[in-house]
């Protein structure tokens, strides 16, 4: 989950420096309306890593509030994918470059969330007193 909201950020500062060639840019950059569609996932993605760092700090002392967030950043994550997925498929753009990254935000997030919200082991962890633990091995406070 680091991984993923860290680069959020990473990706949203490279655009907006412009770094990366325009090789390696998906099809139709130039196209206004498409750059515009890009930069629209800018809040939802800095929700993304906002939502996971936090919960993973929260976890980290051991609050119980970091599940509640982690399954929202979680969420955010696969809705972020599925987005830019659903626009590629309608216009009918198929580049492994950009849909495999996306493929893996929308589908990574599904097994965590299922073990956060149905109570499978990722979410039944015991800890040494014979509490539930964060995703560090912390106790949760409940």
């Amino acid at each position: 989950m680091i991984g993923t909201d860290v680069g959020f950020v990473l990706y949203w500062v490279i655009t907006a420096l412009h770094v990366l060639p325009a090789e390696s840019l998906f099809k139709d950059y130039g196209d206004d309306l498409v750059v515009a569609w890009n930069w629209s996932f800018l809040p939802l993605d800095l929700l993304v890593s906002g939502t996971g760092l936090t919960a993973l700090a929260l976890a980290r002392r051991g609050v119980a509030a970091w599940r509640p967030l982690t399954i929202v950043s979680l969420t955010l994550t696969s809705v972020s994918g599925l987005q830019a997925i659903s626009f590629w498929t309608i216009r009918g753009d198929l580049s492994l470059s950009w849909w495999l990254p996306n493929l893996f935000l929308l589908l990574y997030p599904l097994v965590p969330i299922a073990a956060l919200v149905g109570g499978g082991a990722a979410s039944r962890e015991i800890d040494g007193d014979g509490g539930p633990t964060g995703p560090f091995g912390r106790a949760v406070v409940r």
